[in-house]
């Protein structure tokens, strides 16, 4: 008789690989799962608290002068204001990933705990890195972050390592999943990459860079949301099976 392997008895990495490979759950067998509603009610609870807090994070941040860097990369493209087309392509991905996302509840899981600590890696690089942003910086008007950060008479342009906006598309392309799916995020998170590059409101330095802190994120995330899916039981074999 072929023993059954308790995914409890493995280092937390691999537990993490066993539970990407579970068939996707509904929302009545995942809400089931006591760690699943634990740490989505924590993983929402913290996103809530830093409401009351980026805005006055980021004017801190456009408050502190920086040095202004030298960029041979960005010399070479052109300078244009397309802000409309960034937010279209930014907000477009978020509205398609989310379609696919609400029926799967494990991946949304672990987007949202991705999201977290990506919103937590980036205060961190910028309190630690402050910047001057490049010389032709035209200000990137984002219709719902304005209005949140109250920032139309003062624009957050010091915002710089690493691009926020590039990292939010690669972590919508890790979240989801098929070859399709992520092959065309992936075209869209080089897009928008480019753009702000375009815009002027961000470094190549702070664009390159934005993907590896995207996929840290996404790796922090699947070790928080290690052990939220039922476990699926492995049928025995019978006794006189080969």
């Amino acid at each position: 008789m072929a023993p059954l392997l308790d995914s409890g008895d493995l280092p937390p990495a691999s537990r993490a690989v066993m539970v990407s490979q579970l068939p996707e759950q509904s929302w009545t067998v995942a809400w089931a799962q006591p760690g699943f509603r634990g740490r989505l009610g924590l993983g929402l609870g913290l996103l809530l608290s830093l409401l009351p807090v980026v805005p006055r994070f980021y004017h801190f941040i456009q408050s502190r002068p920086g040095p202004q860097l030298t960029d041979p990369l960005l010399a070479l493209l052109p300078v244009h204001d397309v802000s409309a087309a960034t937010f279209g392509v930014i907000y477009g991905g978020i509205a398609a990933v989310l379609v696919f996302l609400l029926p799967r509840p494990q991946l949304l899981l672990r987007a949202l705990w991705a999201y977290l600590f990506l919103q937590l890696l980036r205060m961190l690089t910028l309190w630690l890195l402050p910047l001057d942003p490049p010389a032709a910086l035209l200000v990137l008007h984002d219709p719902v972050v304005d209005r949140l950060f109250e920032v139309t008479s003062q624009p957050i342009v010091r915002d710089l390592f690493f691009s926020g906006h590039t990292a939010t598309m690669t972590l919508l392309a890790l979240a989801v999943r098929g070859r399709s799916w992520r092959m065309a995020l992936a075209v869209l998170t080089v897009a928008v990459g480019t753009l702000v590059l375009v815009q002027r409101v961000h470094y190549s330095y702070d664009v390159l860079a934005a993907p590896l802190f995207a996929w840290l994120a996404y790796q922090m995330a699947g070790w928080v949301c290690v052990g939220t899916a039922s476990k699926q039981k492995q049928p025995r074999q019978s006794d006189g099976a080969v």
